[in-house]
């Protein structure tokens, strides 16, 4: 029995002075520093957008950050540029620590389709190949940290309890966009309702 701590893009642009800045981002970044050792497994996960990816508004001409179009099927929020390959946007926060053992899974590669979960993109067509590996590692368990909690932690979570693991959301260690009032108690309602379990 093993357990593994999801940190769901822990980056510079989703913190304080980003381009996607989550309010106070920041103030998880200590208690996952502090508890992350005590994990058999550590899982980072990176939003590495190319420039052209069809999730930023400043691709589709007369829209505007925030407003909901219709991609490959799916209703898509779109958000300022973030996140960009090999940008210093893209890499993790300065104070987050790593280690060499750390697990690194990119997502959001493909212009054409956002990817909020650690597991799969938003059409659930391509994998990440994290529920494969966590099995071979014989991780059961998985503890997920980091941001944001009405978007990539969300289905995240979501995805880890459809996968078999038993899921747990460490809650002072998540912060939401809220884009719109009630996103973030919803997203709670909505994990919390799927099976997920909260821990403090």
């Amino acid at each position: 029995m093993r357990n593994a701590l999801i940190i769901v893009d822990v980056q510079s642009d989703f913190c304080e002075g980003g381009s996607l800045a989550v309010p106070d981002a920041d103030e998880i970044i200590l208690p996952i520093n502090t508890i992350r050792d005590a994990y058999d497994v550590v899982v980072l996960t990176q939003d590495w957008h190319p420039a052209d990816h069809k999730s930023f508004a400043s691709n589709h001409k007369g829209k505007k950050v925030f407003d909901v179009v219709a991609l490959n099927g799916l209703k898509q929020v779109l958000w300022p540029d973030h996140c960009v390959q090999d940008t210093k946007g893209a890499q993790f926060h300065p104070d987050l620590i790593r280690r060499d053992s750390d697990v690194i899974i990119q997502k959001g590669t493909d212009s054409d389709v956002d990817s909020y979960s650690a597991f799969y993109d938003n059409n659930h067509i391509h994998d990440t190949g994290l529920a494969d590996m966590l099995r071979k590692l014989e991780v059961d368990e998985v503890f997920i940290a980091g941001l944001a909690t009405d978007y990539c932690v969300k289905f995240t979570a979501l995805d880890a309890v459809d996968e078999g693991f038993k899921t747990f959301l460490i809650v002072d260690a998540t912060r939401g966009v809220n884009a719109k009032m009630g996103d973030v108690k919803n997203a709670l309602i909505e994990m919390e309702n799927k099976g997920v379990r909260f821990v403090y």
